[in-house]
């Protein structure tokens, strides 16, 4: 990952309190990703069927 040879050159490579920071922001970023997609593509279903009935 391009985040982990960044801390690497940076001299962060092992700081666990960068890494830990790392790999939550991380993991928040991928979950609001998700997020945002399943979002858009419910919209989108919508648009093109129109609402649920039943």
């Amino acid at each position: 990952m391009a985040e982990r040879a960044l801390a690497a050159f940076e001299g962060l490579a092992d700081d666990p309190l960068y890494e830990a920071d790392l790999d939550d922001e991380i993991i928040a970023t991928k979950s609001a990703y998700i997020g945002a997609a399943v979002t858009e593509i419910a919209s989108l279903r919508g648009q093109l069927s129109g609402p649920l009935m039943g």
